[in-house]
C-alpha cells in the first residue's frame, strides 16, 4: 500500500481526448451546445483523475468553467486534463479545451474553453480511498499547484461563509 501512496509526477495524469462536432451537439443558436462541451470536459478530467489516483475516481465539484470561443459542427475538439493538486482523497483536475477549424484544418488550434474540476477517489464500496501527491515536474506545475491551493481556500471559506449564514438565520 505505501508504494501506492508514493508521489506520481504531473505528468502521470496527462490525458488528452479528441473528437469532431457534429450536428447532433449543437444548440438553438447553430455552435456546440455548453453541455455537450462539459461533458466531455468532465470525461477528460475524470480519465486524469482516474490515472492519478490509480482507480475510481468521481465529480465531486465543478469549480470553474469558462467557454472562450464558440465551437461549431466540423470542428476538432481536444480537451487536454493533468491532476493539479492532490489532498488525502481529492484531486483538482485542470482541463484546456482546444479546437481545430474545420475549415481550416491543420491550421492554428484556439483555446476554446478551461475548466477545474474536483475529484474524490473512491473505494468499491463508494467511500473515500487515498490518493498519492503529485510530484510538479515544471514551474507551470508548480504554478498551477498553487493556484489550485487559492481555488480549494476559496471554496471552503466560501462553504463556511453559508454555513454561519444561515446559522445566523440570514435569507437566502
Amino acid at each position: 500500500m505505501s508504494d501506492q501512496l508514493d508521489g506520481r509526477p504531473t505528468s502521470h495524469s496527462r490525458v488528452t481526448l479528441s473528437r469532431i462536432m457534429t450536428a447532433i451537439d449543437v444548440n438553438l443558436y447553430g455552435t456546440v451546445h455548453g453541455g455537450v462541451l462539459m461533458k466531455f470536459v468532465d470525461d477528460v478530467a475524470g480519465a486524469a483523475a482516474a490515472r492519478h489516483s490509480g482507480g475510481t475516481a468521481v465529480t465531486a465539484a465543478i469549480d470553474e468553467i469558462a467557454f472562450l470561443e464558440p465551437v461549431r459542427v466540423g470542428d476538432l475538439v481536444h480537451a487536454h486534463a493533468q491532476v493539479n493538486w492532490t489532498g488525502s482523497s481529492s484531486m483538482e483536475v485542470g482541463v484546456k479545451v482546444e479546437a481545430e477549424r474545420w475549415d481550416a484544418a491543420g491550421g492554428e488550434r484556439m483555446t476554446v474553453a478551461t475548466a477545474y474540476l474536483v475529484f474524490v477517489a473512491v473505494d468499491v464500496a463508494g467511500g473515500p480511498r487515498p490518493v498519492p501527491p503529485i510530484v510538479p515536474e515544471t514551474p507551470d506545475d508548480e504554478r498551477r499547484c498553487r493556484e489550485a491551493l487559492i481555488r480549494r481556500e476559496h471554496r471552503l471559506a466560501r462553504r463556511q461563509a453559508i454555513l454561519a449564514a444561515r446559522a445566523a438565520g440570514h435569507p437566502g
